[in-house]
């Protein structure tokens, strides 16, 4: 996993003293203590706790004030460790995530450090709110942080061991915006989706109960150090270690793979569509190690130590359709048909 080099001494003595069943309590506990906190996202929860025992970056999606920030800032107290955040705006350059300079009382020039530095190796969570506002420079720098979780500033290098990345985008407008290319979007573990939530009484509760009024007041409310931030990378690498996966299981992942990227060989139709066109590309050899750690994931959550192919399903929505890449006539249809095509990839492709 990227950041996370070791030797394999190190990883096999790490691996045999987790104790994944009692860390799997305390993923469950994680959930729990959310989901007093935010209410309605109960599949938003579990794809969270997923994401940060695979160690994985995410991109949320959903409507504007659904509680992205407040989520995050409440997971953060939970990890125990900082949390920082980033208003992407057309100005922000990749220099003011490492440092910022003014003058002090004294007239004299000053360097503090920037939201990146700020926090040191205890960055655990960094939001960046409407990347997509922000240009392509400082996506590049962006990158780097997921791929290595380090960055060179003043002569050094600083390192962010515990470091996860969440970014939303703004949906609605479209003038000064910069939409991320698609090797920045594969460099994303999952996207979630975050919606307002349909339940009428859950509605009701978002609007009329004063305890959702003062953000501040609910994340403080949080119980803190649920999780040890500073053990999720060594748990994350024992589940992956003793979450196993048969011949059959892997048989049915490479179908499925093999399915989306080539609808047409596998007799997928979708009515009202060129299935010849529909797919120019599919997932990279990465998005689909991405799904095999997100099945783990999801296995030892619901406490086996075998995937099955449920495990595959429920993950493969958020790891995989991002990266399915259209034919720009079918693209202001992407999320129906990208839905209709997993959907007829499930019913064709036979499960073990």
């Amino acid at each position: 996993m990227a950041g996370l080099a070791e030797s394999p001494a190190d990883s096999v003595s790490r691996d045999q003293t987790i104790d994944l069943a009692n860390w799997r309590d305390r993923a469950l506990a994680f959930e729990g203590v959310l989901r007093n906190t935010v209410i309605g996202q109960d599949r938003v929860l579990r794809l969270l706790t997923i994401a940060i025992f695979a160690r994985g970056h995410v991109l949320l999606e959903g409507d504007v004030g659904v509680g992205k920030t407040t989520l995050l800032r409440a997971a953060t107290r939970a990890l125990g460790g900082a949390f920082e955040r980033v208003e992407g705006t057309i100005d922000l350059m990749p220099a003011d995530l490492i440092y910022h300079t003014y003058l002090d009382e004294d007239g004299r020039p000053r360097v503090e450090p920037g939201p990146v530095l700020r926090q040191g190796e205890d960055l655990t969570v960094f939001f960046f709110n409407e990347i997509n506002r922000a240009r392509p420079q400082v996506h590049s720098l962006l990158l780097r942080l997921m791929a290595e979780r380090s960055v060179t500033a003043f002569n050094r290098e600083y390192f962010f061991p515990h470091l996860l990345i969440f970014a939303d985008r703004n949906r609605i407008e479209r003038e000064e915006t910069f939409e991320l290319p698609a090797a920045a979007r594969d460099r994303f573990f999952m996207e979630i989706s975050m919606e307002t939530p349909k339940d009428r009484e859950i509605r009701r509760a978002l609007a009329f109960d004063r305890r959702f009024y003062d953000a501040d007041a609910l994340v403080q409310s949080v119980t803190e150090d649920v999780l040890d931030h500073s053990l999720l990378n060594d748990v994350a690498r024992g589940v992956q270690a003793q979450i196993q996966t048969s011949e059959a299981l892997e048989k049915y992942t490479l179908d499925l793979w093999s399915a989306v990227r080539d609808p047409v060989s596998a007799g997928i139709e979708i009515s009202g569509v060129d299935m010849s066109r529909l797919v120019q590309g599919g997932a990279s050899p990465r998005g689909i190690a991405y799904l095999v750690r997100g099945a783990r994931v999801e296995a030892w959550l619901n406490g086996r130590d075998m995937v099955v192919p449920e495990d595959i399903r429920s993950v493969f929505p958020e790891i995989m359709s991002h990266r399915v890449f259209l034919d720009p006539i079918y693209e202001l249809r992407r999320e129906a048909l990208v839905e209709a095509l997993f959907a007829e990839v499930f019913a064709k492709v036979p499960a073990p």
